[in-house]
């Protein structure tokens, strides 16, 4: 047997002990069995190479961090409440429209923070009892919103996994937008139809409206959405008029739209707003402290050499079908794990595709690890907030969406040459 390979059974057995039997948190269990597999590579404990790892994604943890204060302004000062009121009044006779525009609510939080967990635990608590009350079961309802949070996490500006693979194949993150929305618009409106259309035919104005509070509208009128209208722009502008709005960087624009968001609605505590993000996101940034550990380790002793030969040694037909099944079930241990650990290699195999939408394709295939037990933290979380004790209720619900999404990223793997030459 290979010592690399020796090393990487090592690596995942103390993660996966960690994780599973000591449940400890997936940022530290990363930490323990990067410094396990340098033990067993004979390197002893390399602190400066832990040391480095930890700052490997310093720019998307400084993106996530100022992304989930912003959010949590945007929440606490009603705008997200009222625009699902605004949403309700206006398309109650559409129940299709409605449905597609709630998933885009669902999908918001994780679009700007890159964090399925965000967008289940903001928007996807403010819109279930709206999906429960249209008449969709509390299981579809929990779908909807781990789906809405999955697909809002792998959707631009901010996509992690994509991050994550352009850092470790030394590639700027850069014209992800159009192949980013190509991929998670069209799934998101197929599992939004999907899983409530037939449930919501008939829908009841007033009774949908009564669990909502629509005074935050009533009171602030469209100032209210300012903060993101602010945030849109700003990243817009920077893209259409470089010359004129120099690009200020996704950090520098969020705490902008936050401290727009200060003062166009409910009042807020901004110190105790910017603590209550911080705390929430504290998970996702450990995360990826902890990859960059594993991943840097792993490049000390080789074993991501080895992986990244393995995978260009596989023939076309097992490389795909690694992609389709190792990528999400590996993602059950992280989605940012995932992404480091086998999307890289699999780019690097993939050479001959067009990088960008490649790149998005895989960050897709793994992001749906947060549907993958036992983690599947996106499955678990919408089960929460609807008030289902047993998750894989919801997981079956999420079958048929989820492997439409694997589908969709293999067939724009296959096509991304033909794609790339009509997008870009």
């Amino acid at each position: 047997m290979q010592p690399e390979l020796v090393i990487l059974l090592v690596m995942l057995a103390v993660f996966a002990a960690g994780c599973f039997v000591v449940k400890l948190p997936v940022g530290i269990a990363l930490a323990l069995a990067a410094a396990a597999g340098a033990l067993a590579a004979g390197e002893g404990i390399p602190v400066r190479h832990l040391v480095e790892g930890t700052f490997v994604y310093l720019d998307t943890v400084v993106v996530i961090a100022t992304a989930m204060m912003f959010m949590k302004v945007v929440q606490e000062s009603g705008a997200l409440m009222a625009l699902s009121g605004h949403l309700v009044c206006r398309f109650y006779k559409h129940p299709a429209i409605l449905l597609i525009f709630l998933m885009v609510i669902v999908m918001f939080p994780g679009m700007i923070t890159g964090s399925s967990t965000a967008a289940v635990l903001s928007a996807g608590s403010i819109i279930a009892p709206v999906l429960i009350t249209m008449g969709l079961p509390a299981t579809n309802a929990a779908a909807f919103i781990a789906m809405g949070g999955l697909l809002g996490m792998i959707a631009p500006p901010v996509n992690i996994p994509a991050m994550i693979i352009c850092s470790g194949v030394d590639m700027p993150y850069v014209g992800f937008e159009i192949p980013g929305f190509l991929l998670s618009i069209p799934l998101a409106i197929f599992s939004a139809l999907f899983l409530g259309c037939r449930h919501c035919m008939g829908l009841d104005h007033d009774r949908v409206a009564s669990r909502i509070e629509l005074q935050e509208r009533k009171n602030y009128g469209p100032l209210i959405y300012l903060p993101i209208a602010v945030v849109i722009a700003l990243m817009i502008l920077s893209k259409i008029f470089p010359l004129l709005m120099p690009n200020l960087g996704m950090p520098v624009i969020f705490l902008i739209g936050s401290f727009v968001g200060l003062f166009t609605g409910e009042r807020i505590n901004a110190v105790r707003a910017a603590k209550d993000a911080i705390r929430e996101a504290l998970p996702v940034m450990g995360i990826l402290m902890g990859v960059g550990m594993f991943i840097q380790v792993m490049t000390l002793t080789g074993v991501r050499g080895y992986v990244v030969v393995s995978c260009l040694g596989l023939p076309s037909f097992l490389l795909y079908l690694g992609l389709a099944l190792a990528v999400p079930v590996f993602g059950a241990v992280s989605a940012f794990g995932s992404a480091s650990v086998l999307g890289v290699p699999f780019v690097l195999a993939l050479l001959g595709q067009n990088q960008v939408i490649t790149v998005s394709a895989i960050s897709q295939l793994a992001g749906l690890g947060d549907l993958m037990p036992p983690t599947a933290l996106a499955g678990i979380f919408a089960a929460q907030v609807v008030g289902i004790d047993n998750y894989f209720l919801v997981l079956k619900k999420c079958i048929v969406p989820a492997l439409v999404c694997v589908f969709c990223s293999l067939l724009f793997i296959l096509c991304s040459n033909v794609m790339a030459s009509i997008i870009f």
